[in-house]
């Protein structure tokens, strides 16, 4: 098999290198091998190997890839900044071969259909792109034939567990603000409602990243011998002579003062996700020039647009008591008050579950828009009020407590994380040095935009949430210590109850509940893991960094293909779209290389 923690000393020199054995990189190097068996390729992948992980494979231990000593997450530690209270917010990012794809939240979500459109790239439209996520899918869920795939390697399901007193819960709760029911909400169509949330997780309860579904049956088949992976292998730079991209420098985990070098003869992929890609093209000279000179790096090419633009998806999670029984909710897993070696012994459902059952897109009133300002009213005018495809923020009610459980009394919780879809903030990564050891200069630039809009989404967003909890049967009150801390005598303060609220009335805010939500949402904004934009596919006078193939500008025989291409935001979980541009990046590369029948 091809998988090496230290490359063989005779693989000097390859067709193609793919730096980064993440979503992406997995998909790319299996559809390459395929069009061409004899094609050398090499990726090259800072984590770990995948293979049959206990927990990447079941899906209910996916949050133990949060823990501080997770061996497959990458913890992207944000400059403190006052727009969060003075916190260093850290975006965990996949560190280990199928990179987000083998340690996310596993929650099938579609973009909207204006989201690829806005894209304004030839080649990149919403029906360009639905032939590539009907390509990667074998879908199970409910919705029209001709918007799903039927044969793809990832298989999307809803698992093999699903409680349904949950769900029908919040469905009916959601009803009676006003949201419909969906059949399919990833139809790319639907907007301002609920509707059954699937997984990427098949059938029989397994999680489908793409280091299993695309690359290790290629290796382990026999059938691809130029198809190489090594991994606990960081990619330092791309090499270019004659600005033409010629192989890329490594170093390899078990020799720390050591760097080897590989040449690439026809194509470097650089695939290390919106944070490590830029980075890898700055360390190699490609970037800023006033970044690069103070980094004391050669200046290759002038690219301003390089690790700017950084966008994701700003979450916050609310938890609620709740009348549910213990075998409706993930929290005795999470609690480690159930073993999990007899879960997999006795192939519990549960284990293939992700406590994320629903998804509910949402826009506010007319009302809702004046009371948040003119400033607001102005920015919703002009970039949602005619764009009915837009949802203003995603919520999704979870099966459990929804965050790290330490301190938090034993019961049986529901929740929801919410986040904005658009944010108005942007951010940065940038080097600081040369090498590896060097700290990244990274601001996540969470509520940051000047008018103040992210923070009013939030404000917005959390009170259309507890509106929909308190509707709910099984609501018994908010867990207090865990929500914003409104007076006793407020309207707004929280409650616990023994039964459902009977006659639910909208809670009336004051200014003084509103500035408390305001601090409280500085002081626990999070991200969702869903950050994009560093490398984006643009013009080059527009900030761009890669052209509609992917190509660097500037740069021959050089690619940039993760979310970091991504130029303006998408209302969904990301993995859907960086499943897409990994199988439409392979369809340009074979062409490009000649390899296409």
């Amino acid at each position: 098999m091809g998988l090496y923690t230290e490359l063989p000393k005779d693989i000097e020199e390859v067709d193609v290198i793919i730096a980064g054995g993440g979503t992406a990189g997995c998909v790319i190097a299996a559809r390459l091998a395929e069009a061409d068996p004899q094609l050398f390729i090499l990726v090259v992948e800072g984590g770990p190997n995948n293979l049959n992980e206990p927990s990447i494979i079941f899906p209910v231990f996916f949050l133990s890839h949060l823990l501080s000593d997770s061996k497959n997450t990458i913890f992207n530690r944000g400059n403190k900044t006052k727009h969060v209270a003075d916190r260093e917010i850290i975006i965990p990012t996949g560190g280990v071969l199928g990179g987000g794809s083998s340690i996310n939240y596993l929650k099938y979500v579609r973009a909207q259909r204006m989201d690829f459109d806005a894209w304004d790239t030839p080649g990149w439209t919403a029906e360009d792109m639905l032939y590539y996520m009907k390509k990667f899918e074998t879908y199970y869920g409910p919705g029209k034939d001709e918007l799903h795939g039927k044969t793809g390697p990832i298989h999307v399901s809803s698992g093999t567990f699903r409680p349904e007193r949950t769900g029908k819960d919040f469905i009916a709760a959601a009803s009676k603000l006003g949201l419909p029911e969906f059949e399919d909400i990833d139809d790319l169509d639907s907007n301002e409602g609920v509707g059954i949330a699937l997984r990427y997780i098949s059938p029989d309860g397994v999680r489908q990243d793409t280091a299993h579904r695309y690359l290790h049956p290629k290796l382990q088949s026999g059938q691809y011998p130029n198809l190489h992976v090594v991994v606990e292998s960081q990619v330092l730079k791309v090499l270019i002579e004659n600005k033409k991209a010629v192989g890329v420098t490594y170093q390899p985990k078990r020799d720390p003062n050591g760097l080897r070098t590989v040449k690439a003869r026809r194509l470097v992929v650089v695939s290390c996700g919106a944070l490590g890609s830029p980075l890898v093209l700055e360390r190699s000279g490609i970037g800023h020039s006033e970044v690069l000179k103070k980094a004391g790096v050669e200046i290759v090419e002038d690219l301003p647009g390089v690790g700017q633009d950084y966008q994701d998806h700003q979450i916050l999670v609310y938890p609620y008591r709740s009348s549910l029984a213990p075998e409706e909710t993930m929290d005795d897993v999470i609690g480690r008050r159930v073993d999990p070696a007899e879960l997999i012994k006795n192939k519990a459902p549960v284990l293939g579950w992700n406590a994320q059952d629903l998804t509910c897109k949402v826009r506010p009133t007319e009302a809702e828009v004046a009371a948040l300002g003119p400033k607001f009213q102005a920015a919703w005018e002009a970039d949602f009020k005619n764009n009915s495809n837009k949802p203003l923020t995603i919520i999704s009610p979870t099966g459990c407590y929804p965050g790290d459980p330490t301190g938090v009394p034993v019961g049986q919780y529901v929740g929801t994380a919410t986040f904005s879809t658009y944010p108005y903030s942007r951010g940065h990564m940038h080097i600081t040095g040369p090498t590896l050891s060097d700290p990244p200069d990274f601001d996540t630039g969470f509520l940051s935009d000047p008018e103040g809009l992210d923070i009013k989404t939030h404000v917005w967003a959390y009170k259309k949430q507890r509106e929909l909890l308190r509707r709910m049967n099984i609501f018994r009150g908010e867990l207090i210590s865990r929500h914003p801390p409104f007076p006793a005598g407020s309207r707004a303060a929280c409650i616990e109850i023994d039964a459902p609220l009977t006659d639910v009335r909208d809670i009336e805010y004051s200014a003084e509940d509103d500035a408390i939500l305001e601090q409280w949402i500085r002081e626990h904004v999070d991200s969702v893991w869903h950050g994009l934009g560093t490398c984006k596919m643009a013009p080059r006078d527009k900030a761009g960094v890669v052209d509609a193939n992917l190509g660097v500008y500037g740069i021959e025989g050089l690619k940039v293909a993760d979310l970091g291409i991504v130029p303006t935001n998408v209302a969904a979980n990301t993995n859907s779209v960086v499943l897409a541009i990994g199988e439409k990046a392979a369809d340009i590369f074979i062409k490009e290389l000649g390899l296409s029948k």
